[in-house]
């Protein structure tokens, strides 16, 4: 049954040449012979899109399918034809030239990404922890190498050793004379007389991983920690991949993160504003006594040096900001209602003066990055 191209390759109609190129290439790392040997259907799947990219690359046949669908296709005289490719591998060489680099020889193994949640303490502190991913190894059995244990490697038939063959193929960008990885010795010149039975000759298998990751103090949201190596191995001897730890920090209900500073407001009572006094606020690390000076207004805001997030990779630590929320008292019975007459009474125009705004307060607060 024909499909879509445009729900193949997961795009909408009006996708840009290059969003269309973008998605057709995620397809296909999904699809690497190197990761899919445990899928028969991989091939297959391969075909599919690389006939969905084959019809929207090519702008008079994306034309003729928004029209007339497949049926307009065929009486144009298309027929995709993937039959000369030998499998998977080969498909992927064609459109790829043996990995998505084009380069000769063995391919240096491909990067792994892995997510890791943690939350404002453990960035503010640095923590240890495990992660678990999945990545291409290489064979313990044949320690790479492709070949069963104590039989001979030979140098490979087809390609003399070159590693690549100078071939003729039909792509969807027509017939093109071009260089590929040989099919056989995928690139490394040689080959096994008797494959490795764990690996089938690759040389490499996909496993789970796990690993302790040591997260710095400081990190910040979406920040990535590279560890050299630890991706998918690269064929033949070749380097592995990379392994990125994407962090991501979870908010804090208390706090908001301002670079190296921390946010925060205190409740206070109007009364205790006009009279000061000593209060405490939250910190990352427990309780921080703060004075209250007398008359404080809401906005105002009072810094705790040195109880932020440390500097990355620096040591030094931020400071906390504490902007204080005045409280005007609700449901006063007679007693406190009589009480806020007298003061109120009293009050002079001195008593209410203000020497900065209310939203002057608010973006000293949020902007200002000085102690």
């Amino acid at each position: 049954m024909l499909r879509d191209p445009y729900e193949v390759l997961g795009v909408g109609r009006d996708a840009s040449e290059q969003e269309i190129k973008k998605a057709f290439r995620q397809l296909a790392r999904e699809l690497h012979p190197d990761v899919n040997a445990h899928d028969p259907d991989a091939e297959e799947k391969f075909k599919t899109a690389a006939e969905a990219y084959e019809i929207l690359s090519d702008a008079d046949r994306r034309a003729t399918y928004d029209r007339y669908g497949h049926e307009g296709l065929r009486s144009g005289g298309y027929s995709p034809n993937f039959e000369g490719f030998g499998s998977i591998g080969d498909l992927f060489n064609a459109f790829f030239g043996g990995g998505f680099g084009g380069a000769a020889g063995p391919a240096q193994g491909e990067d792994v990404a892995v997510a890791l949640d943690i939350d404002l303490v453990e960035a503010a502190n640095g923590v240890k922890r495990q992660i678990a991913f999945q990545a291409v190894d290489r064979c313990e059995r044949c320690h790479g190498n492709g070949a069963e244990p104590g039989t001979p490697i030979e140098t490979c038939e087809r390609c003399g050793g070159a590693g690549q063959l100078q071939a003729v193929t039909r792509t969807p960008f027509g017939q093109m004379m071009r260089t590929m990885i040989c099919d056989v010795c995928h690139g490394d010149g040689r080959v096994a007389t008797q494959p490795c039975r764990e690996c089938r000759g690759r040389g490499r298998l996909a496993n789970r991983s796990e690993l302790e990751v040591d997260v710095p103090a400081g990190i910040s949201d979406g920040q990535r920690i590279r560890l050299g190596g630890r991706g998918h191995a690269g064929e033949a001897g070749a380097p592995s991949g990379d392994l990125y730890v994407i962090v991501n920090v979870a908010d804090d209900d208390r706090f908001v993160r301002e670079g190296d500073h921390l946010i925060t407001s205190l409740d206070v009572a109007a009364p205790l504003a006009a009279l000061g006094g000593t209060l405490e606020v939250a910190t990352l690390e427990g309780i921080a006594a703060v004075e209250l000076s007398a008359g404080t207004q809401p906005g105002e805001v009072l810094t705790v040096h040195g109880e932020g997030m440390p500097s990355l990779g620096r040591g030094r630590r931020g400071d906390l900001r504490v902007v204080v929320n005045v409280l005007v008292p609700r449901n006063l019975d007679d007693e406190q209602r009589q009480l806020m007459e007298r003061l109120n009474e009293t009050l002079t125009a001195e008593n209410l003066r203000s020497e900065e705004s209310m939203f002057a307060k608010l973006r000293r607060a949020l902007g200002s990055r000085a102690a």
